[in-house]
């Protein structure tokens, strides 16, 4: 299975998906113009992920912002994430955030509530994220 890697932009997420290297993850600020076109590859590779998915996924998002419609993207993603789980595999959200950032924290917690994946939650310092 071919990786996906979206390179990080100002207003879009970093994104690799990499099952050989066991590399899952979303990183930066989600603003794009069109965000259904944005994540449709991201879809489609889990998609095709959960056909033979790894006996571990580990998932580690890592936004300094999205916007709702991101958000709603972002579910849908974890939600495909969660069907791997459901169907008894290891999968788990390593969802980190900045130091006293309790908006990104809330959102993981309100993600978390809607799927049966467990997620572990790793504050940073600021400077990390200058």
């Amino acid at each position: 299975m071919d990786r996906l890697i979206i390179k990080q932009q100002d207003n879009t997420i970093g994104v690799v998906l990499d099952k050989e290297k066991k590399i899952f993850s979303f990183e930066g600020r989600s603003l794009p113009e069109n965000t259904v076109k944005f994540f449709e590859p991201v879809i489609k590779w889990v998609e095709e992920y959960k056909k033979e998915p790894a006996e571990e996924t580990y998932i580690n998002m890592n936004f300094i912002y999205f916007n709702t419609s991101s958000a709603k993207m972002i579910l849908e993603v974890l939600e495909q994430f969660d069907e791997i789980k459901k169907a008894g595999k290891d999968v788990k959200i390593i969802w980190h955030y900045m130091e006293g950032d309790y908006d990104i924290r809330e959102a993981g917690e309100e993600y978390e509530s809607m799927v049966s994946i467990p997620f572990e939650y790793v504050e940073h310092p600021e400077e990390e994220y200058d």
